[in-house]
């Protein structure tokens, strides 16, 4: 994962320091980009341990079209907590109780997930705060609400139209922008064919992108939806090119990723697919528990707070 590490050096040694939406400072450089061949390993960072379960459950989510993040609670995925919870404080007026990030929030913030985790998906409750609003997997399944499966469509066109420049799929929809939690960070992604080596190819377009923190989450997420669409179309998994727009450090990662960037990377690991997948509906189907990581070993884990 030397691609990584290299952008990660760069914006701490040579980022321009500003002021940001969520009040911390960050240190940014913007045009970024980097290429993982899924060919020779798949790209999980070993600096620090990676829950690639956790991110593996959130794209099979996606790929449900859920919204609703009490699929993630009730199996133990908490990567998305802070947007819903947050709102739930902001819309019942309760900021100077639970001041951000305070002892009596992070409580409150158990009690909530608690709270969520014993309630049926149809409560209101839950209906009311943990839903995100139409974000990624509905634009992915069910654009702007009208129907337009476009991962459906990009399947249907590798399989039978693979020279097609236009195979895109865009979570980034200004007309519902409004009514999401938060605004996507990986707009859109686009698909490539090798024709003649068989080889299927995906680039991520990244506005904004947290190089500590999420960073590593997105390239093990999409690199295992190349894996996926890979596999359904009877191709061979190829290059995953990830473009980052506004690629940053917070000011409160700094000494986190200075600790990462000390230490020594290790072999990257293998991810397999147990599962004998066909379609798309197959991937809709899927748990943790159809894939296999073979050979990963990495330095501990390294926490930092959530930018909200």
């Amino acid at each position: 994962m030397k691609q990584y590490l290299e952008l990660l050096k760069d914006i701490r040694d040579n980022g321009i320091w500003k002021d940001d939406r969520t009040g911390t400072w960050v240190r940014g450089l913007f045009g970024m980009q980097a290429k993982y061949d899924l060919r020779e390993w798949f790209p999980l960072v070993t600096t620090k341990k990676t829950f690639l379960r956790g991110i593996v459950v959130e794209l099979i989510w996606l790929i449900r079209w859920e919204t609703n993040i009490k699929y993630l609670v009730d199996r133990d995925v908490h990567i998305w907590d802070e947007w819903p919870f947050q709102n739930y404080i902001d819309s019942n007026e309760l900021n100077e109780i639970f001041l951000k990030y305070s002892e009596d929030w992070f409580k409150e913030k158990t009690l909530f997930i608690e709270k969520i985790k014993s309630l049926p998906e149809n409560d209101q409750f839950v209906i009311q705060y943990w839903d995100l609003g139409p974000v990624y997997g509905h634009q992915w399944r069910n654009f702007n609400s009208e129907w337009v499966d476009q991962l459906k469509n990009a399947i249907n066109q590798i399989k039978t139209n693979p020279t097609n420049r236009r195979i895109i799929i865009s979570a980034w929809n200004p007309a519902q922008i409004d009514q999401m939690l938060l605004p996507p960070c990986h707009a859109f992604f686009q698909f490539n064919v090798d024709t003649t080596n068989n080889v299927l190819n995906l680039q991520l377009y990244q506005r904004s992108a947290d190089m500590f923190l999420w960073v590593p989450f997105n390239i093990a997420s999409y690199a295992t939806l190349l894996l996926l669409i890979a596999k359904i179309t009877g191709l061979k998994p190829g290059v995953f090119t990830h473009t980052l727009w506004d690629a940053h450090i917070y000011n409160n990662h700094i000494d986190q990723v200075n600790l990462q960037l000390s230490r020594e990377p290790l072999p990257l690991p293998e991810l397999k697919i147990k599962k004998d997948i066909k379609t798309l509906e197959d991937l809709e189907k899927l748990e943790w528990d159809d894939f296999e990581l073979l050979n990963y070993k990495s330095h501990e884990r390294i926490t930092a707070p959530v930018a909200v």
